[in-house]
């Protein structure tokens, strides 16, 4: 019954009942949520500010994947100084540092995991087969895809429904990164599961220029 009040607290915001909760039941923070993530990631997921920072006084450790969902960029350099083979651990519900960091838009903390030798091209381990350079593309992150690219990310790699970073940028109507992509190597004539390429998605969502430019043949 506290694991679901906890959840409950998260998922509205409720951050004076759950700071009273978790006075009375500190060990609550080491459970797994329903979700198979920790109390702390779960908030980062909601978006809930004042619960993380109420969670954060309650908490005497935190994991890499919780310090990248939320920025903690000096915490991670320390703990990469400690123990430099958790930059690449699969979190419990299938993310790398840099998939998470990614997620969350954390763009310092994407710059120091790179920089560190975090690998672009681990997708993850969930049976979506996302990339850090699929979700960075979905999200809007144009500045973290550029350094996801330049560390050496592939670009036609395919997650979920065969679908590549072109075909989300040609969606997108992302005309900066669809540059990127193509100079890249990104290959245009890559049909989704629906038989579609980047230039009919596009078409479809009304891109008419960039449907064009990406017409095979």
């Amino acid at each position: 019954m506290s694991l679901y009040k906890l959840e409950e607290y998260i998922e509205t915001g409720n951050h004076h009942d759950l700071e009273i909760l978790l006075r009375a039941q500190p060990e609550l923070l080491r459970e797994r949520t329903s979700h198979d993530i920790s109390p702390l990631l779960l908030a980062c997921y909601y978006h809930k500010d004042q619960v993380i920072k109420t969670i954060l006084t309650q908490l005497t450790a935190i994991t890499i994947h919780e310090s990248c969902a939320i920025g903690l960029v000096e915490q991670i350099e320390a703990m990469l100084s400690q123990k430099p083979e958790v930059i690449d651990e699969i979190s419990t519900h299938g993310f790398t540092p840099l998939g998470i960091a990614t997620h969350f838009g954390q763009e310092k903390v994407v710059q120091t995991l790179l920089a560190k030798g975090a690998d672009p091209n681990i997708c993850s381990q969930n049976g979506y087969n996302v990339h850090p350079l699929h979700t960075a593309l979905t999200g809007g992150y144009d500045q973290i895809s550029k350094m996801l690219i330049e560390a050496g990310a592939n670009v036609n790699v395919a997650q979920h429904a065969r679908i590549t970073p072109l075909h989300i940028a040609a969606q997108q109507g992302n005309i900066d990164m669809i540059i990127i992509l193509l100079e890249n190597g990104s290959d245009v004539s890559v049909k989704t599961e629906m038989g579609m390429t980047a230039s009919e998605l596009a078409l479809e969502k009304g891109h008419k220029e960039l449907a064009e430019i990406l017409r095979v043949g």
